[in-house]
């Protein structure tokens, strides 16, 4: 299984993975540990980066400040614009002291807001990178359509979309279709073949969890 990180692919049990990325991550969140190591490998000091779909208590937003000359998150869920309210679900689903790490970070970078994938505030081309992690399942058609039209409205022509989504509650066949109609095409190598050691949750019918690196179509 090749591991560099620019192929789309099936996270593996022999990848590395990262069980704290601002705090200890839970047990149940099965694929997490997988997929934050790997987002790390696409960011730099100069990006202008989305965590779209961020989640509330979620840390990929708070260590990409870190980093990152500019973050943005986004989220439906209203609490998102509360850095109180963030804190409270936290320290309510992680822990006081992940509360204390998160707050602890300078987050000076961060931009929050609530917004629905299918209608991004955000102006054309604006981002270098948009990371949209483990969401798409949750989405209908329809709305999983504009949302991916909507990640390549915001896409500066170099940009990078980071995908996560879980097999197979998410048809890969269905879900490139979509990619290239939409204007995408991967980047790097690819393969959607599921292979023996994907990494894999029992829990809801049994679950593996898809990555993909996505560009801009070149005209």
């Amino acid at each position: 299984m090749p591991k560099h990180p620019y192929v789309s692919r099936f996270f593996v049990n022999s990848d590395a993975r990262r069980d704290k990325l601002i705090y200890d991550l839970p047990e149940s969140w099965w694929s997490r540990p997988y997929e934050y190591e790997w987002c790390t490998h696409f960011v730099s000091a100069h990006d202008v980066v989305l965590d779209a779909a961020c989640g509330i208590s979620h840390p990929l937003k708070f260590y990409l400040t870190g980093v990152c000359e500019e973050v943005h998150a986004c989220d439906m869920d209203a609490r998102i614009v509360s850095k109180d309210a963030i804190m409270a679900e936290i320290s309510c689903d992680i822990g006081e002291e992940a509360a204390w790490q998160v707050q602890a970070r300078r987050t000076t970078r961060l931009h929050l807001a609530q917004a629905d994938l299918t209608a991004l505030p955000y102006e054309n081309e604006y981002f270098d990178i948009v990371f949209c992690i483990s969401v798409l399942e949750h989405l209908p058609l329809v709305e999983l359509y504009r949302a991916l039209g909507e990640f390549h409205r915001i896409l500066n022509d170099e940009g990078l979309l980071i995908l996560t989504f879980e097999y197979p509650t998410v048809n890969l066949q269905l879900m490139n279709g979509l990619l290239l109609e939409v204007g995408f095409q991967y980047w790097g190598e690819t393969d959607f073949e599921l292979p023996a050691d994907a990494v894999r949750t029992e829990a809801w019918g049994g679950l593996n969890c898809f990555r993909a690196v996505l560009k801009k179509q070149q005209v």
